[in-house]
């Protein structure tokens, strides 16, 4: 760990004068997807959380608001779960979960789900075409998804392809000590731009691409850095932002 590190908690609260209250600040992407999602979420409303993993979103959270507004469970009717990891087995905030395999079908039928989301899971899709029909599949007309997720052209994106695979875990050390090994998964942004994300979802969905910076988060615990960020932030063009929220509907026939 670097030397006069400042955890992310002590700089959000430094930087964002409203996160002294809730904990969260005006920037948090994660707030702004889940708000999104628990604006239609009904009580009768079937729900796959995709990549679900450990549900380290909500297990490592420092934040009692976001813990709450993130885990969907009891408040629809079923929560779903499913990842490549068997670490979803795990996942104390599903209902049920399911290990899935790579470049294989998703075991749920046609039309089984009313929203799905995802968190930083689209980098990570080697097919990105096989997912998207599979997700479409699963979903049912009129339905949601939303996911969040780094923009390819970002210097988030920029940074991590930069960067081999092999080293993300060493170099999130340095970056980012708390990150947990576990949670680092190679990358290949091959589903992180408007045009392939639409290319990929394709003329049975209304796809609508939010850019966004969030708050500073490879910033190696140095309040300079995390000024810088949020500056840069600030003054990037929206193309160039980090991140991206993409809320995909699935149209109704």
């Amino acid at each position: 760990m670097l030397r006069n590190y400042v955890d992310g908690p002590a700089l959000r609260r430094r930087f964002y004068p409203e996160s002294n209250i809730g904990g969260f600040s005006y920037a948090d992407a994660g707030v702004a997807m889940y708000m999104q999602i628990d604006s239609t979420l009904r009580p009768t409303d079937r729900v796959l959380d995709f990549g679900a993993g450990r549900g380290e979103q909500i297990l490592d959270n420092d934040v009692e608001y976001r813990r709450r507004l993130f885990n969907l469970r009891g408040r629809c009717a079923h929560v779903e779960g499913c990842d490549i990891d068997e670490a979803v087995l795990d996942n104390p905030f599903l209902d049920h979960a399911e290990v899935t395999q790579p470049g294989k079908s998703l075991p749920y039928p046609n039309d089984s789900f009313d929203v799905i989301y995802c968190r930083f899971v689209f980098e990570h899709v080697q097919e990105p075409h096989a997912v998207a029909a599979e997700l479409m599949r699963v979903l049912r007309p009129g339905g949601l998804l939303a996911a969040l997720t780094p923009n390819k052209y970002g210097y988030i994106a920029v940074a991590g392809a930069v960067v081999p695979n092999r080293l993300h875990v060493r170099a999130l050390k340095y970056i980012q000590p708390k990150r947990k090994s576990v949670d680092v998964f190679p990358t290949v942004y091959g589903l992180n731009t408007r045009k392939d994300i639409r290319s990929a979802f394709g003329a049975g969905a209304e796809t609508f691409v939010v850019y966004l910076s969030g708050e500073p988060a490879y910033h190696f615990g140095s309040p300079v850095l995390f000024r810088v960020f949020k500056w840069l932030h600030k003054h990037l063009p929206s193309s160039l932002q980090p991140l991206l929220i993409v809320y995909v509907r699935k149209k109704r026939c």
